[in-house]
């Protein structure tokens, strides 16, 4: 199939985009002229930097970010303390006005956070007004931490459905709800946003954390001339938290609203798996943070690549193509057991499967100091693959099925002399299968 006839369009809330890419509410969508460059790049629509009403004067802190790199990965994760747009509403109602006139066909989000229900009313209806083809509702900005606002609106139901609810009343244009990650079940505030009137959810704004401490100064980062604070995190080190909260909503038929996926994408594979999981759409900042508007050549051509290759012609076939394989883990069969096996004319000799094994595994490799060469001692594997994972050369390591009935070899005890000291009852008292609190 050739790539000419992959369909890469996605309809989502009743607008359409020419492609599911959407820069998202951040600092890669601050400006008009930042927006009309990416849409230039080929990016199909923006979630604008989150509005303000000009209530409450909005100042950024100095630095604003800070970056943890892992080896030589760089941005692994993102820390920002950055607030919602410092900009003037006048200002940014008007960028919206020079979009929608220069790039009608690439619709505009407004992201917008108010404080009280008449705040976010007015917000919404200034959007409206001015060109905004769907609302973004920021439930979640972890910065804004004062009750009524930000993170603490996701964590808060009530406030907001009702939110939700006269936003909704109040335009015509469709409503998404952004929510916080900072919360171990998303699926009850979505369906609080559900119930006010929400078209669509959008997840995941950024995490909280510390990404480090200076050790000269004892200054949590970024060091804003003395002083450290609790702030989003980003990158790929939040892509499984975003993921799983993704599937999870999408796997909830109650809920059953169009998913937006945020969180840690900087590749074409980075945005499938959340399409494969259930969102519609992508939003993308830290990739941007890192490589530019650019980086959505490369996402274009790899999922058209992609679906060319597996004969998928369009892109909505492939939304939510992986949730039927998602369970818990009870649904795995466990009469299926495997080892690592190891293509030994790929090995260097590094050593380095040995040592984790040893220290963080079965114990189940030893080491051929004279030829520098491991040997696998199947009956001990307990096939976590930690080696596969540390090995520098590609695909040296797989996966291998055993045969039906294997059964690993039980831990040993060091000094079996202890028995006897021991002091152990079995526990055989019934009970229910299931945690009863």
């Amino acid at each position: 199939m050739s790539n000419q006839s992959i369909d890469l369009s996605i309809e989502f809330c009743g607008k359409t985009f020419k492609n599911p890419f959407l820069l998202s509410s951040s600092p890669v969508s601050n400006s008009a002229e930042m927006v009309a460059r990416s849409f230039d790049a080929g990016w199909s629509g923006v979630v604008f930097k989150t509005l303000n009403s000009d209530r409450l004067p909005i100042t950024h802190p100095s630095p604003r970010m800070h970056c943890v790199d892992y080896g030589s990965k760089k941005e692994m994760a993102v820390q920002n303390v950055e607030m919602i747009s410092d900009r003037p509403l006048k200002h940014n109602l008007m960028e919206f006005l020079y979009l929608k006139k220069n790039y009608p066909d690439h619709p505009i989000i407004a992201s917008i956070m108010g404080f009280f229900t008449d705040e976010w009313v007015y917000l919404a209806k200034a959007a409206e007004d001015n060109g905004a083809d769907l609302l973004e509702l920021n439930f979640s900005c972890p910065h804004m931490c004062i009750e009524g606002a930000g993170h603490k609106v996701g964590q808060a139901f009530q406030l907001l459905e009702g939110f939700t609810a006269a936003v909704k009343e109040a335009v015509s244009i469709p409503v998404i709800a952004k929510m916080t990650p900072n919360i171990t079940d998303m699926n009850e505030p979505a369906m609080y946003a559900k119930k006010g009137g929400a078209d669509a959810i959008s997840a995941i704004n950024t995490v909280r954390g510390i990404s480090s401490v200076g050790l000269d100064d004892f200054v949590p980062t970024p060091n804003v001339f003395g002083k450290g604070a609790i702030s989003g995190t980003s990158g790929p080190a939040v892509r499984p938290i975003g993921l799983n909260f993704i599937a999870s909503m999408a796997q909830n038929d109650r809920l059953n609203l169009p998913l937006s996926g945020i969180g840690g994408i900087e590749t074409w594979i980075d945005a499938l798996e959340y399409i494969l999981l259930g969102a519609s759409t992508i939003q993308v900042t830290s990739g941007i943070m890192h490589y530019g508007y650019r980086i959505v050549d490369d996402m274009i051509e790899g999922l058209s690549d992609f679906m060319a290759e597996r004969g998928y012609k369009q892109l909505s076939d492939l939304v939510g193509k992986a949730l039927p394989n998602l369970h818990e883990t009870e649904a795995f069969d466990l009469e299926r057991q495997g080892i690592a096996e190891y293509d030994m004319e790929k090995c260097i000799g590094c050593g380095q499967c040995y040592i984790v094994c040893q220290d963080a595994a079965g114990q189940a490799i030893e080491w051929d100091a004279e030829s520098r060469r491991p040997n696998v001692i199947e009956d001990k594997c307990l096939s976590c693959m930690l080696c596969k994972f540390v090995c520098p050369v590609p695909d040296l390591i797989s996966h291998k099925e055993m045969p039906k009935g294997w059964k690993r070899q039980e831990t040993a005890v060091m000094d079996s002399s202890l028995e006897k000291n021991l002091k152990y009852e079995p526990f055989t008292k019934e009970g229910p299968n299931e945690c009863v609190i």
